[in-house]
């Protein structure tokens, strides 16, 4: 008789929690290896082709990891997405990264996918919640220095009634270019997180957003080539570089950990004190002080 022997070369983890990271691009990735130290990971992108190359980069590197091809403004690819987080036993972590930058799309592709996207992942993990469970969504610091009118804020507030988009974008008019589309769906994610942390805490879970300054990342390099005006904004944080996402996944990780637990509705500015300079900017008798 054949002794069956066990199962070798795997990564399989099924003692550690399930984290989900939507998104597999330079940040989001970042994420995922700092949370895939102690998580087994189910990663969500809309490329195919790109997936299969993280998921085998990340077999190699020891991770437990799985892909799922979806594409966040696809109400059906969302579902798919929280069935298959929930036949993995249910996610304990959430990290929404996934976003395109002002040069990356048009307005509606912005709208679609910054804000539409989130919530519907927002809504479609809800039913996941359990005792112990965060999500943490990124955001913008454009969201604290481009905030909407609350005529516009009234206008975002269900993306997912019908014909939102036509709708809105009519509404906006002359306003529906990629850069608004930028600050008013980012501005809309830090809300959703706020209004959501009661609906989230009744099922023991939290819910937060982030962010992020000046981040050297892909997507922020392209922003710095089509829009100079991006170098004024680093001249001026506090911190005189751009952040790494390194620090990024440093922030997640810890908001996304246990030593965050009673940390939930709020957005963590990761900046560098650019906002704050921007709002409280240094004049001529405090450079004399200083210098």
């Amino acid at each position: 008789m054949t002794e069956e022997r066990p199962e070798v070369g795997t990564n399989a983890r099924p003692d550690l929690p399930l984290a989900v990271v939507v998104g597999a691009g330079g940040m989001a990735m970042a994420v995922a290896r700092r949370l895939g130290r102690g998580h087994r990971l189910l990663i969500a992108d809309k490329d195919e082709a790109h997936l299969a190359r993280v998921a085998e980069t990340m077999k190699v590197e020891g991770h437990d990891m799985r892909g799922c091809v979806c594409d966040v403004s696809d109400p059906a690819a969302v579902a798919r997405l929280a069935q298959m987080a929930a036949d993995l036993g249910g996610p304990r972590a959430i990290a929404h990264v996934v976003g395109l930058s002002p040069s990356m799309g048009d307005w509606r592709a912005l709208m679609a996918v910054n804000w539409v996207g989130a919530r519907l992942v927002a809504d479609a993990f809800l039913p996941l919640v359990t005792q112990g469970t965060a999500a943490l969504f990124v955001s913008s610091l454009a969201a604290h220095v481009f905030w909407p009118t609350e005529e516009r804020i009234a206008l975002l507030e269900a993306p997912l009634t019908p014909d939102f988009l036509d709708k809105l974008e009519v509404a906006v008019g002359n306003d529906a270019n990629s850069v608004i589309a930028y600050y008013d769906a980012k501005a809309a994610l830090i809300r959703m997180c706020q209004r959501l942390a009661a609906v989230w805490g009744r099922r023991g879970g939290r819910i937060m957003s982030l962010s992020p300054g000046l981040i050297a990342t892909p997507m922020g390099a392209l922003e710095f080539k089509n829009r100079p005006q991006k170098y004024t904004m680093l001249a001026t944080t506090p911190i005189t570089r751009e952040g790494t996402m390194l620090e990024i996944a440093d922030a997640v990780e810890f908001l996304l950990s246990d030593r965050a637990s009673f940390i939930s509705g709020i957005d963590l500015l990761v900046d560098g004190g650019l906002t704050a300079a921007m709002r409280y900017p240094i004049n001529q008798t405090e450079t004399e002080r200083t210098s």
